[in-house]
């Protein structure tokens, strides 16, 4: 059993990614070439934004975002503490320092009470100048945008959405990606649109940020390709990940989306009554990026991961450490004091295989082992 079983997917789309392959190997365009243009206009067109801005990764994508929105040194950027080490390296990456956030203990986004606390902190302190806030669609649900605008709002903050695990996800039909004064995502294989290899993208309807994002992605370059007239870098989506991600979207949203939500229904219907099942607010839709239970303890976890592990059923902790302990931030803790949630939570999560081809005979095995693990029958 895999993972994010990556492997039934390409045996199901291969003709037509092996066609595109070959294609873009015919035309020997292998950098910004058409195929890259035309996803652009698909992602866009299906998010919901005026503009999509490819790149190389979902990391180089937040780092954009930033540049776009001016973002320097002496800012505060409030991060979410639960979550990839990207969403706060990015903000380091542009001389800015991130805030940390607990995170709620029901969806794992970014908990707004916790928020407005550190943005008030961050402005009686006095020392940073509170920027933005970097929001996270932690494994595939979209944070609670209601409350955030709000607060963003209140206190005249732009809202970066990171979407790299919450593509596809929507709330009353909004999608995400759409829901930040600008947003990234990341084509990372094992994300819900997933590439060959490296991959991400920028959305917003803001056309000077669009403008910036796309100079700081090719050097800086002006209005022509030799006239560099600011300090970007070099982060070009590839044509043959393009050309890969086109026949992977018309996929997505024909049937992988469906497909993975009733696997996700499933886990929930016969976990539900045995572990903290994930949960997806009214309204909203997670396109599962993982399926995450928790558990009662870290013994327990690690326990039931063993027991998993030698039935041949593969698992994963998403994250066993909090940003603010993370060693590269250990010189900020004047900035972040305990948090409680997060740090549970890395206690006590523990994600189970999921995918848009994932069989329900083996969907039933991992309940089984999991129910078995904890000693309960299967109903």
């Amino acid at each position: 059993m895999e993972f994010r079983d990556l492997k039934r997917q390409y045996a199901a789309l291969c003709n037509d990614i092996d066609k595109e392959i070959k294609e873009v190997m015919a035309s020997a365009n292998f950098i910004m070439g058409q195929p890259v243009v035309e996803l652009e206009q698909q992602l866009a067109q299906y998010v919901g934004t005026k503009h999509c801005i490819t790149c190389a990764n979902g990391t180089d994508a937040l780092v954009l975002s930033l540049k776009a929105l001016g973002v320097k040194e002496g800012d505060a950027v409030f991060v979410p503490d639960f979550t990839f080490f990207a969403s706060a390296e990015a903000v380091s990456v542009v001389g800015a320092t991130p805030i940390f956030v607990d995170v709620d203990a029901e969806t794992f986004n970014i908990s707004a009470l916790d928020l407005e606390q550190k943005i008030i902190s961050t402005i009686n302190e006095g020392v940073l100048n509170p920027r933005a806030i970097l929001t996270v669609d932690l494994f595939g649900l979209p944070a609670n945008y209601t409350a955030i605008s709000a607060i963003a709002c209140n206190y005249g903050l732009y809202m970066l959405e990171d979407g790299a695990q919450g593509f596809g996800g929507s709330i009353a039909g909004k999608k995400a990606c759409s829901f930040g004064d600008i947003a990234t995502t990341s084509f990372f294989p094992s994300k819900p649109l997933g590439c060959y290899g490296d991959g991400g993208a920028v959305f917003t309807n803001n056309d000077e940020w669009a403008e910036l994002a796309k100079s700081y992605r090719s050097h800086g370059k002006g209005i022509f390709k030799y006239d560099n007239v600011r300090i970007g870098m070099n982060s070009r989506l590839d044509t043959l990940q393009a050309a890969i991600l086109k026949v992977k979207l018309k996929a997505f949203v024909e049937y992988e989306l469906q497909s993975i939500n009733d696997i996700a229904c499933e886990y929930t219907k016969k976990l539900k009554s045995v572990v903290h099942t994930p949960v997806v607010p009214k309204g909203y839709c997670s396109s599962w990026a993982q399926y995450t239970i928790v558990l009662d303890n870290k013994e327990v976890r690690d326990r039931i991961q063993a027991e998993l592990k030698n039935k041949g059923i593969p698992t994963m902790v998403y994250y066993p450490k909090p940003l603010h302990k993370q060693t590269a931030y250990m010189h900020l803790q004047s900035y972040n004091d305990t948090m409680p949630v997060t740090e549970n939570l890395c206690k006590t999560v523990l994600s189970l295989p999921i995918s848009p081809y994932l069989e329900n005979i083996e969907v039933q095995e991992v309940v089984a082992a999991v129910c078995d693990a904890i000693n309960i029958e299967v109903a």
